[in-house]
């Protein structure tokens, strides 16, 4: 099956709020459109009210008003006559250089004009005119602007109050926009780490945890710019260029031909911004999270670090991880440096010298002469679509970061998760079966090879052997950790397989060699914040493994706070709390993973005192180093490298004189000499 693109997979996340961002686009169209307002509202102020003066004026009778008196008549402008106004002798106002001259005639407004002293010459290409011409003074011609203050006032008023309610609009679209991006984001926080938690165990021991700390808050807060920033600059300035567009095409088709020329530019520029862009992108991000790895692992191992004296050979690593991604970050800067910000200046020139070509030399005919309304409209339009240009290009870093950035989270999201199903099942037994079981981490390399053996509910059953002989291995597989690739494991004689892994692990408890303290309390590390655990019942299992010795002498007791992985608790502190975590859930197996191998000898007593009452009704598995801690099990495993070689009880396998007796032998004589 063909895995979709990434902007697909942004584009279905983003569908699932589609509503709310269906009326944040329709507030920022209206709010572009209203803004988009201005320069024909100016074009009409500019034409019709300030420059409209100059025009054909007729006589009337009556005075309403758009009527001026002059030299003790009534004239109104031949656009402002009404059906019922009677039309006498007409009159022509013209700007000469910066005056402008009254004609008591009728003459044509254009062509070019000259005058030599009171006769003004009108060569129109029709024919050529003279007049005899008045010069207006500032009050007379004040009079003629008199019945425009009205419009002026009223278009100035529209156009201030339409700024107002687009602002409105702007603000509901950007408020509404960057709620919904961040609701995007924080599904797919919650997905990415929903999912992380359903991933097999053989994904996290290939993947170093800064790796998958980095796609999980590095990688999706890019994302998270991209809904907020990017994408919300990209449809305003797409709504931005297309209202110029349709405006610059009601102004001239022809100029708004030419302004069209940037769409191909912009969309070669993307493709090819896009290709570098993202390969030093997938490099950055890569590296970011290598670091990340790398702070973790130094954070993790400073200890061991500072007593080996490696503080050097670890800052050369790092400075190695660092000195790459500074490489790649720079030619990021380049390549938009070299770009970008010329891009734009170069277009903004070619166009204005477009502009003044079109209406310099194509437009100088008689025919061809546009308004100042028209000159200043065009020249704001294309002032304001630069600025979309702008924030476009300048956006196409941010842009390539998020859409690598997206595909490294969504290469988590298609890793192939188990499937989880917590219908809930009767407890079980706890007898366990392995059936010829063959188990190997990687291919054909079989830590356990064709192993079975039986424990019934109830007993207590040790795995002993040297390192590698497959002790962890087998209670991975118990607890669905890993699959074997062949033979059967079965819990009261169902196979595991049939079951959910977490249905498995519902009656299980675990602890292991080296426990895990979460930040928070002890209580809340006894009962997992699982809501079937009271606060009663985990102070219980705390006190049932004698953990009460050293919590009540905490300030604050049993909600004593611990720090992340309880570093401020010795091993054997924290040992208990985690064998009372397990004691808490009441499992019908529970396992014991090298769980006493840290812990002293007193602590250790106390343990096994507590297993003596809790054992019973549940089935134990114990894996032990110290062999003294495992005579009274009720069966003993010896493992050799995958392999079965012995099985029985403490006192049958000192019998047999076989490996588990000079296993026992070597530890007694150690013991000895210790002592000694």
């Amino acid at each position: 099956m063909k895995k979709s693109s990434t902007e697909k997979k942004l584009f279905l996340y983003a569908w699932n709020f589609r509503k709310s961002i269906t009326v944040g686009l329709i507030c920022l169209v209206l709010a572009v459109a209203l803004e988009l307002t201005g320069p024909f509202i100016a074009k009409r102020l500019i034409d019709q009210h300030i420059l409209g003066i100059e025009n054909q004026w007729y006589q009337v009778e009556k005075s309403d008003h758009y009527t001026v008196r002059y030299n003790g008549e009534l004239y109104k402008r031949a656009d402002r006559l009404a059906p019922e106004d009677q039309e006498s002798r007409p009159a022509t106002i013209l700007q000469v250089n910066h005056s402008y001259y009254f004609v008591d005639q009728e003459i044509p407004l254009t062509g070019k004009r000259t005058l030599n002293g009171s006769t003004l010459t009108i060569n129109a290409p029709e024919k050529k005119v003279e007049a005899q011409a008045e010069r207006l003074s500032m009050s007379q011609l004040y009079q003629f602007f008199q019945p425009e203050q009205r419009s002026i006032y009223w278009l100035l008023g529209i156009y201030v109050g339409l700024l107002f309610i687009a602002a409105l609009f702007k603000f509901s679209h950007t408020f509404i926009l960057q709620k919904s991006s961040n609701r995007i984001i924080r599904k797919m926080r919650d997905d990415l780490f929903a999912h992380l938690q359903r991933l097999p165990m053989k994904y996290f021991v290939d993947q170093p945890a800064g790796k998958i700390v980095s796609r999980v808050t590095n990688d999706t807060e890019s994302i998270r710019e991209l809904y907020v920033r990017v994408l919300a600059t990209f449809v305003t300035s797409f709504f931005y260029m297309t209202g110029i567009y349709v405006a610059l095409f009601l102004l001239d088709k022809r100029l708004a031909l030419m302004c069209l020329l940037l769409v191909p530019i912009l969309y070669a520029w993307m493709k090819l911004y896009k290709h570098l862009g993202g390969k030093y992108n997938t490099v950055v991000r890569s590296t970011v999270s290598e670091i990340n790895g790398s702070i973790n692992e130094a954070i993790q191992g400073m200890p061991i670090i500072q007593a080996f004296r490696q503080e050097k050979q670890t800052s050369d690593e790092f400075e190695q991880l660092n000195n790459k991604h500074f490489t790649y970050q720079r030619k990021l800067v380049r390549l938009s440096a070299l770009t970008s910000f010329n891009l734009v200046n170069v277009l903004r020139n070619f166009a204005f010298v477009g502009f003044i070509w079109y209406f310099g030399s194509a437009s100088l005919g008689a025919e061809g002469i546009v308004t100042v309304g028209v000159l200043y409209a065009f020249v704001d339009y294309l002032n304001r679509l630069f600025q979309p240009i702008t924030d476009f290009v300048n956006q196409l870093p941010q842009l390539e970061v998020a859409r690598v950035s997206a595909g490294r989270v969504f290469e988590v999201l298609e890793e192939e998760g188990e499937r989880i199903h917590t219908t809930p099942i009767d407890r079980y037994r706890g007898e366990i079966k392995f059936d010829h079981v063959s188990f190997a981490y990687e291919k054909d390399v079989y830590v356990l090879k064709d192993l079975s053996f039986k424990v019934a509910a109830g007993q207590t059953a040790a795995f002993v052997g040297h390192t590698g002989s497959g002790k962890s291995s087998i209670m991975n597989l118990l607890f669905r950790f890993y699959d074997p690739q062949k033979g059967k494991i079965s819990l009261d004689g169902t196979s595991i397989q049939d079951l959910s892994r977490q249905q498995v692990r519902s009656y299980m408890g675990i602890v292991l060699q080296d426990p895990f303290i979460f930040s928070g309390t002890i209580l809340s590390n006894v009962t997992m914040n699982d809501e079937d655990i009271s606060r009663e019942m985990a102070i219980d299992a705390l006190k049932a493994v004698g953990a009460d010795r050293f919590i009540e002498k905490l300030p604050g007791n049993y909600d004593a706070p611990v720090k992340e992985k309880g570093d401020s608790l010795s091993m054997g502190e924290r040992q208990l709390i985690a064998f009372a975590r397990a004691l808490a859930f009441d499992p019908a197996v529970l396992i014991l993973d090298e769980a006493t191998a840290n812990i002293d000898t007193e602590t250790e007593h106390l343990i096994q005192k507590a297993l003596e009452v809790l054992k019973k009704g549940r089935t134990t598995l114990v894996i032990a180093h110290r062999l003294s801690t495992i005579q009274q099990a009720d069966q003993i495993f010896v493992l050799n490298h995958g392999t079965m070689v012995e099985q029985g009880t403490h006192q049958e396998l000192i019998a047999e004189g076989g490996q588990y007796y000079q296993m026992y032998r070597m530890q007694q004589g150690a013991l000895k000499a210790n002592a000694m």
